[in-house]
């Protein structure tokens, strides 16, 4: 007897992560979230928000922390600076910033000071606003991914062909820096998750496999996070809620991505960042190529 596929509802509800301190960028974060750094001339979240945007997403629900308000007022309109630039003439800078605030439809949670740390912790504090029959995806407030299909998209088009819990990001990685990383430990000739473990040792690594801070989940996982159950450094792991929801019998896929992971954590990674993404800009590509040719290394 042939088994009707299920149907799933479009995913159309993201969750950005964007609760942390950024301690290793202070004192640049002392009164700004990292996530508000810029990338040549927009904040790394900005990056984010036009991904999801481009795989199809409506609603975005960010998750920040108190003295964060420069987000929410980034998204929106600033009536002061628009009449700035009409008067001056500035018609290119004026729908450049009119236009943020209509990206998509916005929704901000503050994370309570008496819930654990840890990269769960957004996701539960954006939980009421999930419904328990909703897929949505789940993003790392620092993580951007350079490729011509957006990298959500690439997860969400998965999502739609598989009978799954959820489709995470994956890209390879150095096994030297696994204790950086959730790391991925596979069912034997598949692409489907066994286990996985937040940053192991690397010769305790199960594979070379990372998971890239991007996520299309379900209401299992959050199940699993309610429980507040701590793991490594008496933190919440998302990482953890995903390996519980799997002995449940949740499936996970994993998806090995199109296009390059650009991690912005720490200052040399993110200035990397910033090189590679000026490298790629139409704008300023060539000239910033020729500077750095110059340079005498």
């Amino acid at each position: 007897m042939h088994m009707k596929k299920k149907e799933f509802k479009k995913v159309t509800k993201a969750v950005i992560a964007a609760a942390g301190y950024g301690t290793r960028f202070l004192p640049a974060t002392k009164n700004q979230p990292k996530e508000m750094l810029p990338i040549i001339d927009k904040p790394i979240i900005h990056y984010l928000v036009e991904e999801c945007v481009a795989s199809g997403i409506k609603d975005i629900i960010i998750v920040t922390r108190s003295g964060q308000g420069i987000m929410e007022d980034y998204f929106d309109n600033s009536l002061e600076l628009e009449y700035m630039l009409d008067s001056n003439g500035k018609e290119t800078l004026l729908k450049t910033v009119r236009k943020i605030p209509q990206l998509a439809n916005f929704v901000y949670v503050r994370q309570k000071k008496n819930l654990p740390y840890g990269n769960g912790t957004p996701l539960l504090c954006a939980a009421p606003l999930i419904d328990n029959d909703e897929t949505f995806a789940y993003l790392f407030g620092d993580d951007l991914v350079n490729s011509k299909t957006p990298c959500l998209k690439q997860l969400i088009n998965i999502y739609e062909k598989e009978s799954c819990d959820g489709v995470i990001a994956a890209q390879e990685i150095d096994i030297s820096e696994a204790n950086r990383y959730g790391i991925f430990k596979f069912k034997k000739g598949t692409n489907e998750i066994k286990e996985l473990v937040e940053k192991p040792d690397p010769d305790k690594a199960p594979s070379n496999m990372a998971n890239d801070g991007r996520f299309i989940l379900n209401y299992k996982t959050i199940k699993e996070l309610r429980k507040k159950k701590l793991g490594k450094n008496n933190e919440l792991w998302l990482t953890d809620a995903i390996a519980m929801a799997i002995k449940h019998k949740g499936r996970f896929i994993a998806h090995k991505i199109e296009g390059e992971w650009l991690t912005t954590g720490d200052p040399l990674r993110y200035m990397k960042t910033q090189v590679r993404m000026a490298l790629d800009r139409k704008d300023i590509g060539d000239d910033f190529t020729k500077f750095l040719k110059s340079l005498k290394l």
